[in-house]
Formats: C-alpha cells, structure tokens, sequence
C-alpha cells in the first residue's frame, strides 16, 4: 500500500505575526505569507502549518479564539486566507492549519452567553463551571494550577451582581477551558473542520490534544502544573491531561477528515500537539482510526549526548511502529527556547522557559554548531520533520529582549519569574540591510529585533557554501532524492560519543565526543553540518551524511 504524503513530509511551521509583514504594521499577515512562499520551494519543504490566524483579542497571540470561521483583521481577511491557500497548493505545497479545542477566547461569543446565563444552564455547560469551596464559595473548586502560573480558576460575577460560580482555564484566564463531555460542544468542532476541509486545508495541528478531557471528579493535584502528562508508566496521570476520553473525540474527526479524501495522496492529516511521556502513551493517538501524527517532545527534550539520542530514537520508532504510525522529529518550535540557544547551554541544563538578558546566556557559537548538528540527525531518519520559521537561517533566541517588551502571559502571570516564549517568536530577518530586515516595509516589528540578526539574513546566506540556509537545502533535497523519510533505520555504532546509522543506502555519522573521529576509507561525503577536520576525520558536535 502506497503510504501516505503526511509519512515522510517535511513540514514548516509558520508563526504568522513573526514570518512576514505586508502592510508595515509591524505585525505579520497572510498577504506577506504569501508573498513569501517562493522560499519555501526554495527551501524544499513539502507543506507549511499556520499558528493561529482566527479572531482573537490576542491575550495569548491568538490561541484564544473568539471565531473558528474567520481571520484575525491584524492578519487579513477570509478571502486572505483563501488566496494563501490556492497559492500554496499551486506551488505544490499543503496547507495545515492550527485548530485550538482546549479553550476558547473569553471574548467567544460561547462565553459571553455564559456569564449572562444562570448556573447550571445550558450555555455554561458548554465550559468547566463549578460552585467555590467553603461556606460562601469563596475557594477555588480545586487546587489546578495554571500553566501559565497562578490559580486554574477564576471567578465570576452573576447578573445579579454577586459574587458566583468559578471557571476553568489551564492557560489564561481569558482561555476558559471546553467542557468536552458536551455534544453540543462535540458537533461545532465537528462543524468547524468542515468549515475548513471545505477551503482547501489539507489538515489540522490540534493544540493541547491531551488536555480536552478532565478527570470527572476534578480530583486535588499536589504535584507541579506541567504541560507534559508525566514520564513514568506506573505513576498517576495528572487528572487534567492525557485522559483516555479525548481518543473517543479523535476517532470522529478520523471520520470526518478521511470523508474528504483517504487516497495517500490526498488525504488529510490530524496532528496532535499531545504533550505525553513515555512513548507508548502518545502512540495512542496515532492509532489506525485516531490521528496521523503526534509531536514527538521527547524528542526534542533529549539531552545533547549519544546515549540519549540513541534511546529516544529507538524508543519513538518502536513505539509507533508497534501502532502502523509514522515517527514525527521535531527540535524548535513557537513554544520553547530555539535550539540553536537551548543547546548551546551546558548539557544537562534543565529546558529552560524563554532565557532574558539576565540569565545565564548560552554559547552562541557551540549552540549554532550543535543546532546544525542536530538537524542534519534529525532530517536523516525515517518519518516526517518539522521546522520553525527561521531555523534554516541559524536564528537563536532572542536571549536578550527587554522585559518591558515581553507579551508572553506567562512572563505576567509569574511575574516574571518564568520568562516565557517571546523569544522564540521575535520576527525572522530576510535582508540585511532593509528596514526590519525586511520582515515589512517599514522598521515597525511587534517585539524588538536584535542588531545581531543582520548576520542571519536570508540574503546574506543564500548561494553562500558553507551557510546555515545552504546545508538545509543540500540536506532537504538528499533527504528527497535518496527517500530518507520512507527509509528505514539501522544501527551501525552506538557508544557514548559516536552515534552513526544507515538509512538505506545513506549512512549518517554524530560525533558527541572531543576527539576527532575517522570515515570509512573511501567515504563519499554528501552533506556535513560544519567542515571535515584537514584529515578528513569529523569534528566534535558535527553530523555527517555520506555513502561507504
């Protein structure tokens, strides 16, 4: 059986407020998306995914949604979207859009009904609403913690002007939280996909996929608030994450998605952003009658070393084999420190949330280094890779923003003790020398541009041997031509500094270790992440792809 695009794609993540600017707002949009496509096909993706681009008051850059059927006026209109779409397709790319399940906006229509509505009735059924603890209900219904920091619930005002019932939100309080025991909340996301199938999407990255379905008792949690459902088998689940309800939700959208095309070639992919621990666990989301594809963040957590490589690897192949499902790589994304930073801090360095000016900073240099390294690795095994906007340009994080640009929830939610994701999401250069580096026409950018990006320009990388840009090209296209992502992999040497694997005809060499390491005699190199040493052996913190 043919498999299908979605089982070797690689996929480009595009946060839209950050990739490209048409109007000179400072704010990216649609138009300037795509009027930037051409480097995607440049680039040798095979399809692209759109963060959120819905209506939305932006409290969380808009993953809360106060309309699923319409665009956000900050990045253009429905026929915007429309155009965005057909362009794509034209050029031979699909089109994945962000669906968000978990909440809505409290500036959803759903929800100003609630506040309006009486306890218990049919419009605050739609949300998680309970009665406070205590005499006059004054405490929280339970001890949930945010994600974002702070308490899970918010109380409300009745109509009457006293003070009411509490609502939930795991992220901020102007995300309440879907009550998904609801069928009346079951049909509109049925109906919203739809809505979307019907313009031309080819699928859906599903935000917070582990988080729909709550322990029904609303049990206490002692432990910290994680987004990440837990690592040990054997332990309890957290009571608000991974619940085995939220599979009975995704075997419908299954129907759904394949009701518009099941053909390998044109089927519509279900991706699930599914923060769970131990591998096996997530694999339930990709059975044969769930979704396509689950983020693999173990993946991403593992350490810089050969050892946990090789254990992730092995672990995330054998268990989504074990369900008939693709593998999905995945190392940065608009939620977490870029890794050209994040591995430029010292190994075993807890994954920090965001990084500011008064941190420890990472080793930019050796950071760049390992990234390369790490894609090169990551682009050579079997399955589907995603990329963030601006990886292909060696982008860091923005390690240094001024606190008082920061817009992250989190960052006010904690008080600045966590400094949140802005960093990642600060807006890409294109041209060295433009206003924005040419995120738009003017110098206007919705979170300040570091000076050290002019380095990092598109146009000051393109066609230069050598450049962050050149290797992902060489390497998508080998990636292409030799069919690594339908490959499969075979181990060759796995030691504590030498990771190396055959792909087919492909072999692909990591060395962890500080001592340089030699190639087979005769070794044909295609594509490395850093140059050979002067004797041909490679370096430390470089991946190399040759044929033996």
């Amino acid at each position: 059986m043919t498999p299908g695009w979605w089982t070797e794609a690689v996929i480009y993540q595009i946060y839209p407020r950050s990739f490209a600017d048409s109007d000179g707002d400072g704010i990216g949009d649609l138009p300037g998306i795509t009027a930037r496509l051409d480097h995607l096909v440049e680039l040798g993706v095979d399809a692209v995914w759109l963060s959120p681009f819905y209506p939305s008051p932006q409290a969380d850059a808009g993953y809360d949604v106060a309309d699923y059927r319409d665009v956000e006026p900050l990045f253009g209109t429905l026929p915007d979207a429309d155009r965005l779409i057909g362009e794509a397709k034209r050029r031979g790319l699909r089109v994945i859009v962000d669906l968000v399940p978990n909440h809505t906006s409290s500036a959803h229509v759903w929800f100003a009904e609630a506040l309006t509505a009486a306890p218990g009735s049919p419009q605050r059924q739609r949300y998680v609403f309970r009665d406070g603890l205590g005499a006059d209900g004054g405490e929280p219904p339970n001890d949930w913690q945010s994600v974002f920091g702070g308490p899970a619930w918010t109380r409300v005002t009745e109509p009457d002007g006293r003070p009411g019932q509490w609502y939930l939100h795991l992220f901020d309080t102007a995300q309440p939280d879907l009550n998904w025991d609801n069928p009346e909340v079951r049909a509109e996301f049925v109906d919203v996909l739809r809505f979307w199938l019907d313009r031309g999407v080819d699928g859906f990255r599903v935000d917070v996929a582990h988080g729909l379905i709550k322990q029904a008792d609303l049990a206490d949690w002692q432990e910290p608030q994680e987004i990440l459902s837990g690592r040990e088998v054997d332990k309890p689940r957290p009571p608000m994450w991974d619940q085995d309800g939220v599979h009975e939700i995704y075997r419908e959208w299954r129907r759904v998605v394949d009701s518009y095309g099941s053909a390998p070639q044109d089927g519509r992919v279900l991706v699930a952003e599914a923060w769970v621990e131990p591998a096996e666990r997530l694999a339930r989301y990709i059975r044969p009658d769930e979704m396509h594809q689950a983020f693999n963040f173990e993946y991403l957590l593992a350490a810089w070393t050969a050892p946990a490589q090789y254990a992730v690897i092995t672990r995330s192949l054998e268990a989504t084999d074990a369900v008939g499902a693709p593998t999905t790589w995945v190392l940065s994304n608009h939620d977490v420190v870029r890794h050209a930073s994040r591995l430029g801090l010292p190994i075993g360095t807890p994954r920090p949330n965001g990084i500011g000016a008064q941190d420890p900073q990472p080793d930019a240099g050796l950071g760049l280094r390992r990234a390369r390294a790490a894609t090169l690795l990551m682009l050579a095994l079997p399955g589907s890779a995603y990329l963030y906007q601006g990886e292909e340009l060696g982008l860091p994080e923005h390690t240094t923003l001024p606190d008082e640009a920061r817009q992250d929830p989190t960052y006010h939610r904690t008080r600045g003790a966590q400094r949140g994701r802005d960093g990642c999401r600060v807006p890409i250069p294109w041209e060295a020398d433009a206003p924005s580096y040419g995120f738009g026409p003017t110098d206007a950018s919705w979170l300040p541009q570091p000076p050290s990006w002019s380095e990092y320009a598109l146009d000051r990388q393109r066609d230069v041997p050598g450049s962050t840009y050149e290797v992902y090209r060489a390497a998508l296209r080998l990636r292409r031509e030799h069919g690594l992502g339908r490959g499969a992999l075979r181990w060759l040497e796995s030691a504590d500094e030498v990771l190396a694997f055959a792909n087919d005809g492909l072999r692909v060499l990591t060395n962890f270790g500080p001592a340089p390491v030699p190639l087979p005699e005769g070794a044909e190199v295609l594509v490395s992440s850093a140059p050979l040493d002067g004797t041909g052996h490679v370096p430390t913190d470089v991946t190399v792809w040759f044929r033996a």
